[in-house]
């Protein structure tokens, strides 16, 4: 942003104190004073597809996620997220995510509603008590109907768009299974013991079996990955967050939510 248009912000009353009270750029500077600019939302193709409900109370709600979708606001993405969805449809901004999903990835997200039980339930996930599984379209490996176990170390670095495996103390285990064979390849169940930043995806390519549809792994495809941005969403990553289960930090009650989305889906 150039001084002309920090000028023409603050003609306009957009640069305000911590009151609210507008501040002029040749005012002088205080300590400990703090100054909000808010900057403008970026363009966002709008994500045509809903964001659904599976369970309400008064603590907790549990989406079913579409694919194209983040999380929470970064970067580019900010009003097309399925925080600010369910803030807006709920009316409240206490909702907050326990957990979080890749924006390719579909399927089961848990968000809480109330502060005083936030810390309850992301402790399910930092402390790994919460046991997820996905489902996963990809080519058939025969050699993956029985269960195999991918163990190694995941980094991610900022800047870099994909994870790296490096070496080191291991941090990221899956279980990976073929369940099903189809005209259109083979659907897999992906139970991940850690949740590293990409981690399924990675460990899908590195036994030869990258998922339907990803446009990181095993290599870069610019082609696939600019679509969205484009408002085409017709090559989704065959991903989902199949299920969560979880005994209540509060109640002590198992609870177990599943998606009504599958890989062989048309979006919707």
């Amino acid at each position: 942003m150039s001084l002309e248009d920090l000028a023409q912000r603050a003609a306009g009353g957009e640069i305000v104190d911590a009151a609210g009270a507008p501040v002029g750029l040749d005012e002088p500077a205080r300590m400990h004073a703090s100054i909000y600019l808010y900057r403008d939302l970026p363009d966002e193709p709008e994500i045509p597809f809903d964001l659904s409900i599976l369970h309400a109370d008064a603590d907790i709600v549990v989406v079913d996620k579409p694919h194209f979708l983040a999380t929470m606001p970064r970067g580019r993405h900010v009003t097309q997220t399925a925080l600010v969805r369910l803030r807006r449809e709920l009316g409240t901004d206490l909702v907050s995510p326990a957990h979080r999903l890749d924006r390719l990835t579909a399927g089961v997200l848990l968000f809480t509603r109330r502060r005083e039980v936030r810390a309850a339930y992301q402790s399910l996930f930092a402390q790994r008590r919460a046991v997820k599984e996905y489902r996963a379209l990809a080519p058939v490996a025969e050699d993956l109907a029985t269960t195999v176990t991918v163990a190694d170390r995941i980094e991610k670095t900022a800047g870099d768009l994909r994870a790296r495996v490096v070496e080191g103390e291991v941090n990221a285990i899956s279980d990976i299974t073929l369940t099903e064979r189809t005209d259109v390849g083979g659907i897999y169940r992906l139970q991940p013991r850690t949740g590293r930043t990409h981690q399924l995806r990675m460990h899908m390519a590195g036994l030869g079996v990258g998922i339907v549809g990803d446009p990181l792994y095993p290599e870069i495809r610019p082609d696939l990955a600019e679509r969205p941005d484009h408002g085409d969403f017709s090559a989704p990553l065959r991903l989902i967050a199949h299920s969560l289960a979880f005994d209540d930090p509060l109640t002590g009650e198992h609870r177990v939510f599943t998606s009504t989305r599958t890989v062989l889906d048309t979006l919707h």
